[in-house]
């Protein structure tokens, strides 16, 4: 007894054959000419000990008896008994053309297939879409009765079964599985389907909560779900169980979830918060359908929904069916299976399954280039600031990474160190001198970039000036505000504008400002700089907006206190903890591999909720830390006295609490 198999490179034909090769005979595999390789490989890897009986038999899908020539129709001729038919395409997204071509017209050149080698019996795999969104139970003995079938997929799958049941001339048996997910003992699936897709939403909220958090979620219809195990042993046993010819078996779960509880049991597999309190999602079928439609209509809401199911790995299509309508009787199935051992196992018992798998092979993030050159490699990256502290280590980042570095500074002769030793690295370096206070040295250094390079891919905006002063010592400093704001707002801003137009042409680039923990946690003594930051925060933000479409994107790294030659005046600082350059460098990486609007620390997020949820304690924090923390010496117009800035153990204890926060 020989076996014919549409498929069976396929996930779930590759289950199958696992089981057809636990018996006798040999199992012939419908391959395309091109995939003969594939196959081969396939066969080394999975059934090493069986090659002589996986046989490739070439052919096509689309074409006529299958495309198979007639020496080897006629070589099969009487010796399959069995004909499996998996082929199909199991893509929601896929154009109706293709699933016309791969479900209907793909079945009906099987058919014809296996009439003309004489096949016993045509073993079609259909799926539960045949059914539509049929209100209520679907019945295995029902197929007319299927409503709702205007999607494509559920269409070709419901006329492909037709043509089965009304124009095969052999024996014939429907298999109709639920959603097919992965190996409940191994977790193996070749691709994203069904609740996989809600997968990165689950990780995405593991990354932002504790799973202790309670959260808000959907509820909606029961969904089916079985691992490929169970339909592919169901599949093997009732195609070799006698007098079952002309009858369709539901390979279904008989007690399904509803999605909401799924959707927990693979976030309690994630060790990520459970959703404890979930909407019914029929709620929003009282939304009328025209308000629905005229929101959606709106550019802003559908940019964002899409933006939303983009991020998340989601098809717009998947939405649809958060309230299936559909339950499938499997009585028919049990019946069959009775006494063979073979049943749906619990969800619950491998779920955890399921998720090891897709987190280890499967996850979009692991097929991200995170390397730094696979980003700036032969880009060309300028960076202010480039002579010390975080602008030299990014710069020597930068280099190592392969890009072609632009390095500016005021002081030509540090700048020469850092060029030297980017070169002496493997790396790429120019150096450009400029004072960036001053609007027209600004200019010309633009100018000149664009003459010799033609763009800026990425800009990093890390030079500034930090002056550490109580604004009651400031009274008769105006020009403290002034110098601050003129090279950390305006000269970062008179080189945003001078390379946005190149960025915007060529429809790519990131500016990344380096901005300060500061803005966030309204740092007292600081006013005159987190000011500057904080407008050139804003101005990003806006830009942001303008930009979104455009291939440009800004990135605002509030830094915490690093260690660089800014705060060395500043004694109290070699006190406190501060981040190295190295360590900074590493944060302008991430902004670079993931182009985030924000990069900031916990603790700076939290003093930015703090002081939008409670202003008078935010308020009473940083007033105590402005008490606690006196200004220098030097801020005050007189000598230091040695020894006299050396801190207190309460002020080591601050700011150890309140670590990376300037004081």
């Amino acid at each position: 007894m020989a076996y014919f198999v549409t498929g069976g490179t396929g996930f779930i034909g590759r289950n199958l054959i696992d089981q057809l090769l636990k018996r006798k005979g040999t199992i012939y595999l419908l391959v395309r000419r091109g995939s003969k390789k594939k196959f081969n490989k396939l066969v080394e890897e999975r059934w090493p000990d069986h090659k002589r009986r996986v046989v490739a038999i070439s052919g096509d899908l689309t074409r006529a008896e299958l495309g198979v020539s007639a020496a080897d129709r006629e070589k099969l001729k009487g010796e399959v008994r069995h004909v499996f038919h998996l082929a199909a395409i199991y893509d929601l997204s896929a154009s109706a053309e293709d699933q016309e071509k791969g479900n209907i017209e793909g079945t009906r050149n099987a058919i014809g297939f296996a009439e003309a080698i004489g096949a016993k019996c045509f073993h079609h795999t259909s799926s539960i879409a045949a059914a539509g969104l049929y209100q209520g139970t679907f019945r295995e003995d029902m197929f007319d009765e299927a409503t709702g079938l205007e999607h494509p997929y559920f269409r070709t799958k419901h006329d492909s079964e037709g043509l089965v049941r009304r124009s095969c001339n052999i024996p014939w048996r429907i298999y109709r599985p639920g959603i097919v997910v992965g190996h409940s003992k191994t977790g193996e699936i070749d691709k994203i389907d069904g609740p996989y897709y809600f997968f990165k939403m689950i990780q995405k909220v593991r990354r932002m909560l504790p799973p202790w958090v309670p959260t808000l979620g959907l509820e909606g219809g029961r969904i089916n779900i079985v691992p490929v195990d169970f339909v592919a042993q169901a599949m093997d046993h009732i195609a070799h169980k006698p007098k079952l010819d002309g009858m369709c078996f539901h390979l279904t779960d008989p007690a399904p979830k509803r999605i909401g509880e799924v959707l927990n049991l693979f976030a309690q597999a994630a060790h990520a918060p459970l959703m404890q309190m979930r909407i019914d999602a029929r709620l929003f079928a009282f939304i009328p359908a025209p308000v629905k439609q005229g929101m959606m209509m709106l550019p802003p809401v559908r940019r964002i929904v899409n933006q939303v199911l983009s991020d998340l790995g989601i098809p717009r299509d998947m939405m649809n069916f958060i309230n299936y309508p559909t339950g499938f009787d499997c009585r028919e199935t049990e019946r069959a299976l009775k006494g063979s051992g073979i049943k749906v196992p619990r969800l619950e018992d491998y779920a955890w399954v399921l998720w090891d798998y897709w987190e280890r092979h499967l996850d979009p993030e692991l097929f991200i280039d995170r390397s730094l050159s696979g980003q700036v490699r032969d880009k060309i990256v300028l960076i202010t600031g480039a002579s010390s502290g975080i602008g030299r280590a990014t710069a020597l980042m930068m280099g190592q990474a392969g890009a072609k570095t632009i390095i500016v500074a005021r002081g030509e002769e540090s700048l020469l160190e850092t060029k030297k030793e980017i070169e002496s690295e493997g790396g790429t370096a120019f150096h450009y001198t400029c004072d960036l206070s001053d609007m027209d040295d600004c200019q010309r250094l633009v100018d000149q970039v664009l003459a010799d390079h033609g763009k800026v891919d990425v800009l990093v905006n890390n030079a500034g000036r930090s002056i550490r002063r109580s604004i009651a010592l400031s009274y008769d400093r105006f020009h403290d505000f002034e110098r601050c704001m003129q090279l950390n707002y305006f000269g970062a801003l008179k080189l945003i504008m001078g390379f946005l137009p190149t960025m915007a042409a060529q429809r790519s680039g990131q500016v990344i400002n380096i901005s300060s923990i500061g803005v966030l946690t309204n740092a007292p003594r600081f006013s005159a700089y987190v000011a500057s930051k904080s407008a050139l925060d804003a101005f990003s933000r806006c830009a942001a907006s303008e930009f979104n479409d455009t291939g440009v994107s800004f990135t605002t790294i509030n830094m915490p206190l690093v260690r660089t030659p800014m705060i060395a005046p500043t004694k109290i600082y070699e006190s406190v903890p501060t981040i190295t350059p190295e360590d900074a460098a590493d944060m302008v990486k991430q902004a670079v591999i993931f182009r985030p609007q924000r990069i900031a620390t916990r603790l700076g997020i939290f003093a930015q909720v703090l002081h939008a949820v409670a202003p008078k304690i935010s308020e009473i924090i940083m007033n105590s830390a402005f008490r606690m923390f006196p200004d220098s010496a030097a801020a005050k117009g007189e000598k230091s006295v040695q020894g006299e800035e050396r801190p207190t153990q309460e002020q080591v204890a601050f700011a150890s609490l309140m670590r990376g926060i300037h004081w």
